[in-house]
């Protein structure tokens, strides 16, 4: 619908028409007064040159231009024309019935619980009274599961709307109780009613297999491997064969075997790695995931852990200060042998734990300030010193490899921040930088027997979904084919 201008509208458009013809006729005489004498003369007397026609062609051309393009600009300096806005009343669609009584229907809210937000601040949101909230919390078992839930944890908050549209009391809560089980609990008079739900889950264990392409990350992560199994894969089972930075090429392939937990159609948990091959620079590398006397580790297919026995470098993000061997003390200035090696860091660089072991001294070792002993058994122990700072451990505590036990400091007699790092066999001090580490315990008897039968399955899937992906499939890296079987679920509270 066109709006028709107003007068004001159409009087200021011929002001600005009459502006511009008055600028026409400004340039057309001075057009006129920058013409030659000897041009007008020849002009008046009808005699023109070449040179002269020319000149009044571009002037024709110019004064023709000028009359066509002024004029134009009184359109665009005009004021926009708006339409005109309708407003029309629309009937809503009738509520249903179901809310109108407040009787159960389409009336829960769910809420998702944020980092550092509690029941009380939920409860204060929804405008629910602190008293429902106690109430409900003294139903057995609900304190224990409301109070500790974590973020990303949903509840639903059943809140029928009357029929003057204020939202009715809090009639029902519900929130999920491990995988397999949703628990309501129903506000009944004086009284809390609870209704479980049961929620069948089915555990598939599935094959995942791809390139390396741009990144293993990313790769990994569009495939669904979450980030939990990409680390076990870059630093638990492939650390000690595989540099990730330099050893991996766009075309090598990784292939996984995980239990996937789902629940209505719906990836709900993903476990840990049961199996991995990667192949790198054209050789394969394989890990098996085996529970050894309650401890769960990874297997070469032999048997054999892929975990060693120590790590040679038991800080990261440091440079090596000073080798093994006989040299001139930093502080005494003396020569004398260096039982050890050093690594220059940061003040406050976690220090960890070479290898599994137990905590045998721990404490100030005069010129090696602060220090702690590990007693790895067979012989083996390892010293480290100058620290700032020990970890949260305890002389004779157990310690895993890779447990920080302590920072980088400068205690002692040291002339900056670093750690200085001993190896010893049967107190003998050696280079662990050269000496060869004794071998991790393989698997025996009725494990490796075990293992066997575990692993021998598993590892022919693999190759299976393989030869499908990599003969069918262009090699880029985009394909998400994966093998996949389902068992039920061992019980209902598998978490």
């Amino acid at each position: 619908m066109n709006v028709p201008a107003s007068p004001s509208d159409e009087q200021r458009a011929q002001r600005i028409r009459r502006g511009n013809l008055r600028e026409v006729a400004r340039q057309a005489a001075s057009l006129h007064q920058h013409l030659p004498d000897a041009f007008r003369r020849d002009v008046a007397s009808g005699r023109y040159s070449r040179r002269q026609w020319a000149q009044a062609s571009l002037f024709a051309t110019i004064g023709t231009l000028l009359a066509m393009l002024v004029p134009g600009f009184s359109s665009a300096m005009q004021a926009p024309q708006h339409a005109p806005l309708t407003t029309m009343s629309l009937s809503l669609p009738p509520l249903a019935r179901a809310r109108q009584a407040a009787v159960p229907g389409d009336s829960w809210q769910t809420v998702t619980v944020a980092s550092g937000q509690t029941l009380g601040a939920i409860f204060e949101q929804l405008d629910i009274p602190a008293a429902t909230m106690h109430r409900l919390l003294d139903a057995p078992g609900a304190k224990a599961a409301l109070t500790r839930l974590k973020p990303g944890a949903q509840i639903g908050f059943d809140l029928p709307l009357l029929s003057d549209g204020r939202t009715a009391p809090l009639r029902a809560l519900r929130y999920d109780r491990g995988d397999t089980q949703r628990v309501e609990l129903s506000l009944v008079g004086d009284t809390v009613a609870e209704k479980v739900i049961e929620r069948p889950v089915e555990i598939r264990s599935t094959v995942i297999s791809g390139e390396v392409g741009r990144s293993l990350f990313h790769s990994a992560r569009r495939l669904g491997l979450s980030g939990s199994n990409i680390n076990t894969l870059t630093d638990e089972i492939f650390k000690y064969d595989i540099d990730f930075n330099s050893d991996v090429i766009r075309s090598d392939r990784f292939s996984v075997v995980v239990d996937q937990v789902w629940r209505e159609g719906e990836l709900i948990r993903t476990g840990p790695v049961q199996v991995a091959t990667f192949t790198a620079k054209g050789k394969l590398h394989t890990g098996f995931r085996y529970e050894r006397g309650g401890k769960a580790e990874y297997f070469t297919a032999e048997g054999r852990p892929l975990k060693k026995s120590f790590i040679r470098m038991p800080i990261q993000y440091a440079r090596l200060s000073s080798k093994f061997g006989s040299r001139r003390h930093p502080v005494l200035g003396t020569m004398r042998m260096h039982n050890g090696v050093d690594y220059a860091a940061s003040t406050g660089t976690p220090i960890m734990a070479a290898g599994d072991a137990q905590v045998q001294f721990m404490g100030w070792k005069g010129g090696y300030g602060r220090t702690v002993i590990l007693d790895h058994g067979r012989g083996h122990t390892t010293l480290y010193a100058h620290m700032s700072s020990f970890a949260n451990i305890r002389q004779g505590q157990r310690v895993s490899q890779g447990t920080t036990i302590g920072r980088v400091g400068s205690t002692g007699l040291a002339t900056g921040p670093h750690l200085h790092y001993e190896f010893r066999v049967n107190g003998v001090h050696r280079n662990p930088l050269q000496h060869t580490m004794p071998e991790p315990e393989p698997l025996k008897g009725a494990d490796l027997a075990a293992f066997r039968a575990q692993t021998g399955p598993a590892l022919a899937r693999i190759r299976t979904v393989e030869n499908l992906i990599y003969a069918q499939v262009d090699g880029d890296g985009d394909d998400t084919r994966v093998a996949a079987t389902t068992r039920p679920a061992k019980g209902a509270g598998r978490g």
